[in-house]
């Protein structure tokens, strides 16, 4: 897929195809129950609730303000990159109606944070964006020496707090909910849901049978030579790449042949390629 994303009509085909799901999660979802989770949406939401101006024309509004700040604050490259998606968005808001598709507030709420989460993964990995709030975390950052992650959770939390005098507590509560819950499904988006995990194992006695045991599986092996830290001597650990369901069982037949095996898990978020042998 990433060799076609180099053809400009079919990035710009994503580009609308994500922020029309985020425009989606924000007019039949967010903005029906007054629910306003961070960015610039959540402050349009957070006007259309207290003024009654429309969701696009107060993202529109924010959004001309950031490119300004992006001008003059940080570069031309940075602020051509968000032009596009900064005057999309605010249109596409326009064009998408606003209607209460989901009467459950909760049920909207997550409904919502799964759309909006699977849109922005998407400009991401186009390396593209809506503008808006994200501009600050990168003003933070190149003045501030703060991280962007950190930046964009306290503008996001700012908006979050609003809820409250506009639209009662219970809206902050699902506002924080569906910054949380938009942040775990752009990680799994971002990274795919076929993960595996790849364990790492070092034996004093049994390594040779731990080898013998796993080189007969399905599961990939790769065998590093390493260095001991402390005696300074070479050593072998192993590395297994491993499907989620078969996790416990490679665990448990490792402890059978050494109880007292060093074994260090990580998650694989992303495995290419052939088997590792």
């Amino acid at each position: 897929m990433s060799k076609h994303l180099t053809r400009p009509w079919l990035r710009g085909l994503l580009m609308l195809v994500a922020l029309e799901l985020i425009a989606v999660a924000i007019n039949l979802f967010y903005a029906p129950h007054g629910v306003a989770p961070g960015g610039a949406t959540g402050i349009a939401i957070l006007v259309q609730e207290g003024f009654g101006v429309s969701v696009g024309l107060t993202t529109l509004a924010v959004n001309l303000v950031m490119l300004v700040l992006a001008w003059f604050l940080l570069d031309r490259a940075t602020t051509r990159r968000i032009l596009f998606g900064s005057l999309a968005l605010p249109a596409l808001l326009a064009l998408t109606p606003q209607l209460m598709v989901v009467k459950d507030r909760l049920l909207a709420v997550i409904m919502g944070s799964v759309i909006f989460a699977i849109g922005v993964a998407i400009n991401y990995r186009l390396d593209a964006s809506s503008g808006g709030t994200t501009v600050p975390p990168m003003i933070f950052q190149k003045y501030f020496k703060m991280k962007p992650a950190v930046g964009l959770f306290l503008v996001d939390m700012v908006v979050c707090l609003f809820n409250i005098p506009v639209s009662g507590f219970e809206a902050f509560v699902l506002a924080t909910f569906a910054v949380g819950l938009t942040s775990v499904v752009m990680n799994y988006v971002e990274t795919g849901f076929d993960r595996k995990k790849a364990v790492y194992v070092m034996s004093n006695v049994a390594l040779p049978a731990i080898e013998s045991a796993l080189a007969v599986s399905d599961h990939g092996l790769t065998i590093h030579q390493v260095i001991g830290g402390h005696s300074g001597e070479p050593r072998e650990m192993l590395m297994v790449v491993v499907e989620q369901g078969d996790y416990q069982r490679l665990i448990d037949r490792i402890h059978a042949l050494d109880p007292a095996a060093f074994i260090l898990v990580t998650e694989a978020t992303e495995v290419h390629g052939g088997s590792l042998t």
